[in-house]
């Protein structure tokens, strides 16, 4: 029965999923190397909270409870040290989730189960930084993790059929729909939308529309409930740069990221974490 729940990383991903953990029922702490993340983090799940509470999600007493089961840290290896089920979401970066893993292997016990919330990366991979690969699984939310209903589980070489199970059932826990499936590069949901979003800024560096209009177009013609560049906005042109960028490397020329994307993402127009990307954001009107 997994009943302790740690979450390393408390940006964008962490905090949603240490969130949906403690409403959950699971006993949570949140681990980041840096107290103003933590503080920040904090700040936001307080503001989700009351959300719930003013939209009837949960009442006031169950929003009590799950927030007496959320805690924060910044030590990891303590953290760890009871932990049932660990949450990795660092940014995706192989040396930094390389860090982490071979820390928890290390403090967590052995009956602990790794999972890495990836959107691109190996769960294969990173099961071999550890010395327990069968008990390594990807979990890969999406955001904002409180609304989105999917949590896509991709299992590793070696991941147990145990480990999967483990990772529905705890998905499903936090209230989650699940799909499992196995591992290959961008798996299920990032080949396809790398692919949409990588089309779109094509169309708008061959001037077929104004982001509007092709976002429109998307939403209204294919039934989809965010355009493209709404979507790229949301996730950060840098995060959707890097995905295609390992699409490429993995699946060749179909994901080779638009000129335009990349020059965005120099000009440091990453999206509504900079104020601006394909949208403005600076003023109220595009926010």
């Amino acid at each position: 029965m997994i009943e302790r729940l740690v979450v390393v990383g408390s940006g964008v991903m962490g905090r949603g999923i240490a969130y949906v953990g403690a409403v959950g029922g699971f006993q949570t702490t949140l681990v980041d190397v840096k107290q103003e993340q933590l503080d920040s983090a904090r700040k936001e799940i307080t503001s989700i909270f009351e959300q719930a509470v003013t939209r009837g999600k949960l009442t006031t007493g169950e929003r009590q409870e799950a927030e007496v089961r959320l805690s924060y840290s910044l030590d990891l290896a303590a953290a760890v040290r009871d932990a049932d089920l660990v949450i990795e979401a660092v940014p995706e970066k192989l040396e930094l989730k390389k860090q982490v893993f071979e820390t928890i292997d290390a403090h967590a016990p052995a009956s602990c189960y790794f999972a890495t919330n990836t959107s691109t990366m190996s769960p294969t991979e990173i099961g071999s930084f550890t010395k327990r690969p069968e008990r390594v699984i990807a979990m890969h939310f999406f955001n904002p993790v409180h609304k989105m209903k999917l949590v896509e589980i991709i299992r590793g070489l070696e991941t147990s059929d145990e480990t999967a199970q483990v990772a529905k059932e705890a998905a499903e826990r936090m209230g989650k729909e699940t799909v499992v499936v196995n591992e290959f590069p961008g798996f299920v949901t990032s080949r396809i939308s790398a692919l949409v979003g990588n089309e779109a800024f094509y169309m708008l560096q061959e001037g077929v529309g104004t982001p509007e209009e092709i976002d429109k177009a998307i939403k209204l013609g294919l039934n989809f409930p965010m355009g493209p560049f709404e979507l790229a906005d949301l996730v950060g042109l840098d995060t959707r740069l890097n995905n295609l960028k390992y699409l490429h490397e993995k699946l060749g020329e179909k994901y080779r990221p638009a000129p335009l994307l990349e020059q965005y993402v120099k000009a440091g127009r990453l999206g509504r974490k900079t104020g601006r990307g394909v949208y403005d954001y600076t003023n109220r009107e595009n926010s």
